[in-house]
Order: structure tokens, then C-alpha cells, then sequence
């Protein structure tokens, strides 16, 4: 080797490719005294020094991994499709049925109601039994609830089949993010925690769709059509969740299953080096001797069954985990109260008051919610990773602030003026765009990412009091739209989901700290205090 430019060629046996480094490009290795140890030539240049689990270059995407969230994600269609189809569904169903507005109003909200009930269930059932049975459970549930509903013959027994899918809905929508944020590697899990709100939207358009479709057929006959088609997404979900997915690799850690958690971390991780890293952090985080070679291990009850969970999380919390609890239920809170529900629900009614009366122009503009959504959803996929959690969601509270406040305006003019206002139709059309594109760029997709804040063993329950919180609001904002545009008018109803996203925003900039790029079992040493930096590069610093 011979002066500054020559090259040390090293050949990483877990990637299987030569990376040539210049001499004077020098790595050093961190030493137990946490000084920088060089390693010198033969020539006296120093050598780089190149750690076992340093790469150089970008981790590739792991495929396996991307694969095990879509599928994971499928449970979400199943809550989107409910919330797309019945916004069209229900309209039908009124008029098949003969029931009021309020009547309306509980059939359309009741389901989240009882997907608290799902929720409440789901963090217990995926902490005992394992995160792929609860997938299960909640596509069996769905199932069920699809059934029903198509075939009812009343507003009763049609109410029985909400509450099955309602308690599905609750069981998939808690169990995803938790999967998700469990199996994914740390380069890519800002972008695969978002998954469950994609396909949430793609559920939406799908039931949008669903709509539009079968809105020629006869009207007794539509609307079952609408709902019973459900059935499709849960039986596939089951089905892939059988055969393919793997378990969660840290909950697998908590039943002491080492081996099998060993092998899905290095088919899920950036590197067989990280796979190894993180095993031995989990090991750590369950008390597990880092030497311990078994594929086997006896845990303490207490540790794998989370028999002390609600303790940690609400009575002796410490002061990370209160922050990280007060984080989430709010992100959940907001992601509600702001009424994206009452947008997206009654956005037909919304388009009505715009000005669009025929029945099949509202329903495809509906579809044009849907389609804003996922797309939106999608930029904020490709962001998450590059620009970060907190910049995200503050636009996107920001944004959804400016959009309800013009809403609230347009619709107001709409109905104190006696003809046709063009230029405030068209307004509002636009800020409805405008509100769910906003929406689904930060806080929407935030709900599931929050997922990481949690540590291992507090992750499903504590994700399942977000989800809870989440599905109470969506009930109350859904049962009470139309209630309360009659009382204060549908200009007001907005003007005061403005003022809630207000709030919103100055409680994310306060309580919200940014988690971009950090390993999962390292993000609760964020939380504790307010004063973070704005950027994980900051933090570095």
C-alpha cells in the first residue's frame, strides 16, 4: 500500500460486496474509554478502520418487511371501507328503512363505539396470544359483521351486524401499527408505520367507489350490496396472515422465544449485523443475559403478560411515560376532534350545501375525497423518513386550521345568501380537498406512528388507550354533526373544528418531539422532558 489514495478493499461477508474505502477516509472504532482507536499501514498511512455493523451505503429496502406491513395493513381496509361505504350506504338505507336523522346518526357512529370495544380487547388478546392471532380475530369479526349487514332485514338486526364490525374494526385498527412498528427496520419504519393509514384511505375510496357502483341497483338491494362486499378484504387478510406473516419479533422476545425472534429479525432488519444488535437489545429490555444462546428461555409472568402495564402506564408512571401517554392520547384526540370524521362521513351533505344536489354527482365527489386522501397519504409516506414527524404533523394541523376556518366561511355565505354564490360553492369543494389532503400528510398518518413512542412491553396497551380515545371522539364527532350544524349551523360546526385544531397545534409543538431515525427500544429516552431539539440531527449535536 503506498501513499494517501491507495484503497483498503474489505469484503463484508453479510452483503457480499467489495467496498474499496480511501486510506486517508478514516473510520475509527470506538473504544471502552470512548477514545477513537486508528489502525496503521505498513507504510505508516493510517487505515481505515471499518466496524462489523458500518455500512457505508444506504440500507436497501427490505422487501420482506414492506410485505409483512401491507399485509398487516389489510386490517385497515377494513375500518376505511366501513367509513367510505357507509357515507353513500346510509343515505339508501334511510330511505329502504324509513328512520330519522338521528337514527342515521347512530348507525354511522355506533361503530366506532364499538370498535373501543375491539380496542380494549385487542391489546390484551395480542400481548397473550400473540400479534397474527389478533390479526385473525379481527378479520373473523368483520366477517361476521359483513354478513349481517347485508342480509339485514331491519334496522335491529342491521344494528347487530355494526357491532361485529365494529369490534373487528377496533381489533385491526389497534393491532397493525403495533405489528408494524415491531417488525419494521429503524431506516424504513417512518415509512411503513404509515401503511395502515394508506390502505385506511384506500378503504375509503374503495367503499367511495363501492358507492358510486352499485347506486343504480334498486334501493333495497344497493346498500347490501355496498356493505356485504366487505366480506372480500377480511377473508384475504386472514388467509395471508395464516400462510406468511411472520410473528412479531418482540413479542416473541417476551415469551422467550429467542430462536424464532432471532430468525425474523435478520429476515426483517437492514443487516444480519443489525439483526443481531437489536436481539441483543430486546434480550436487555426483557432481562435476558445478552450470552444467552438458548432458543428457548423462561420469562417472568410479570414480564410477558404485562400483568403490571396498567400500573406503569397510569398509576406509578415515570416521567417518560407520562409524557409518552399524554403524546399519543392527544395525537389520537386531535386526529378526531378536529371532525376529519364529520368530512369525510357526511361529505355528501357537505357537497349538498355546496350546492351539488344530484345524488350521483355528490357520491362522485366523494370519490374525489377519497382519492385526495390516498394520495396525500402516500407524499407523506416518501416524508416521514427524509423530513421528519414534527415538521409533518405542525404543517398539517396548520393547514387543516387555514381549510376549516375557509370551510366555515364559504358555507356560512352559502346560507345567509337567497341565490346561488358560485365563487363560495366553490370554495368550499376546495377546502374539503384541501382539509383531508392536509390531514392526511401529518396527522392522520401520526396516529399509527405513535405506535413508537411506547417501550416493548407497554407498546399494545398503551397503543390500545390511543385507539380507544381515537374511536370515542369519532363516535361523538359522528353522532353529533348533524345535530350541532342544526344548532349553531354547518358554518359554525366547522368554525369550531377550527378552533379545536387551533389547540391542537400548540399542543404538538409543545408535547412533540421529533423520532425520525432512531432505533425503536431508543425512542422513550426522548421523552421526559420539553426540552428537545427540533431534528434528530440536533440531538446529535
Amino acid at each position: 500500500m503506498s501513499g494517501p489514495s491507495s484503497f483498503i478493499v474489505l469484503r463484508r461477508p453479510f452483503y457480499g460486496q467489495l467496498h474499496p474505502l480511501p486510506a486517508s477516509h478514516l473510520l475509527r472504532r470506538p473504544t471502552m474509554g470512548g477514545r477513537n482507536k486508528d489502525i496503521s499501514g505498513t507504510s505508516g498511512h493510517q487505515i481505515p478502520y471499518i466496524e462489523l455493523g458500518d455500512d457505508p451505503h444506504k440500507p436497501k429496502t427490505n422487501y420482506f418487511a414492506s410485505f409483512c406491513a401491507i399485509v398487516a395493513s389489510m386490517s385497515c381496509i377494513l375500518g376505511g371501507y366501513d367509513i367510505g361505504v357507509m357515507s353513500g350506504a346510509s343515505i339508501y338505507i334511510q330511505h329502504d328503512f324509513l328512520i330519522s336523522d338521528v337514527q342515521v346518526e347512530i348507525l354511522v357512529g355506533i361503530v366506532t363505539l364499538y370498535a373501543v370495544i375491539g380496542a380494549a380487547a385487542a391489546g390484551r388478546t395480542s400481548d397473550c396470544f400473540g400479534r397474527r392471532f389478533t390479526m385473525i380475530v379481527a378479520a373473523g369479526f368483520f366477517f361476521v359483521g359483513a354478513i349481517l349487514m347485508g342480509f339485514a332485514p331491519n334496522y335491529a338486526f342491521l344494528m347487530s351486524g355494526r357491532f361485529f364490525a365494529g369490534v373487528g374494526i377496533g381489533f385491526g385498527c389497534l393491532i397493525a401499527p403495533v405489528f408494524i412498528a415491531e417488525v419494521s427496520p429503524t431506516s424504513s419504519r417512518g415509512c411503513l408505520s404509515t401503511f395502515p393509514e394508506i390502505f385506511a384511505n384506500v378503504g375509503i375510496l374503495l367503499g367511495y367507489i363501492s358507492n358510486f357502483a352499485f347506486s343504480g341497483y334498486p334501493t333495497h338491494l344497493g346498500w347490501r350490496f355496498m356493505l356485504g362486499i366487505g366480506i372480500v378484504p377480511s377473508v384475504f387478510l386472514a388467509a395471508a396472515v395464516i400462510l406468511v406473516i411472520p410473528e412479531s419479533p418482540r413479542w416473541l422476545i417476551l415469551q422467550g422465544r429467542i430462536g424464532e425472534a432471532k430468525q425474523v429479525l435478520i429476515r426483517t432488519s437492514d443487516s444480519i449485523e443489525k439483526s443481531l444488535q437489536r436481539l441483543a437489545d430486546l434480550k436487555t429490555i426483557v432481562g435476558i443475559p445478552e450470552r444467552c444462546e438458548d432458543d428457548i428461555v423462561q420469562v417472568p409472568k410479570q414480564r410477558s403478560h404485562g400483568s403490571s402495564v396498567w400500573k406503569e402506564l397510569f398509576l406509578c408512571p415515570t416521567p417518560a411515560i407520562r409524557h409518552i401517554l399524554i403524546t399519543a392520547v392527544g395525537v389520537y384526540f386531535f386526529a378526531e376532534a378536529t371532525g376529519m370524521g364529520a368530512v369525510v362521513l357526511y361529505s355528501p351533505k357537505i357537497f349538498e350545501k355546496a350546492g351539488i344536489l344530484s345524488s350521483d354527482h355528490k357520491l362522485l365527489a366523494t370519490v374525489g375525497v377519497g382519492l385526495v386522501k390516498t394520495v396525500f397519504v402516500l407524499i407523506a409516506t416518501v416524508l416521514l423518513d427524509r423530513v421528519g414527524r414534527r415538521p409533518l404533523i405542525l404543517t398539517s394541523i396548520g393547514g387543516q386550521v387555514i381549510s376549516l376556518i375557509a370551510l366555515g366561511a364559504g358555507l356560512t355565505v352559502i346560507e345567509k345568501s337567497d341565490e346561488q354564490v358560485t365563487w363560495a360553492a366553490g370554495l368550499c369543494i376546495a377546502m374539503v380537498l384541501f382539509d383531508v389532503a392536509f390531514f392526511s400528510i401529518g396527522l392522520g398518518p401520526m396516529c399509527y406512528v405513535s405506535s413508537e413512542f411506547f417501550p416493548l412491553k407497554l407498546r399494545a396497551q398503551g397503543t390500545s388507550v390511543g385507539f380507544i380515545t381515537n374511536s370515542t371522539m369519532g363516535a361523538i364527532v359522528a353522532m353529533t354533526f348533524l345535530s350541532l350544524y342544526s344548532t349553531i349551523s354547518i358554518g359554525g360546526a366547522f368554525f369550531f373544528y377550527a378552533g379545536i385544531a387551533t389547540v391542537g397545534w400548540v399542543f404538538v409543538y409543545v408535547v412533540f418531539p421529533e423520532t425520525r431515525g432512531l432505533d425503536l427500544e431508543d425512542v422513550e429516552g426522548l421523552f421526559g422532558n420539553l426540552m428537545w431539539k427540533f431534528s434528530v440531527r440536533d440531538i446529535k449535536n
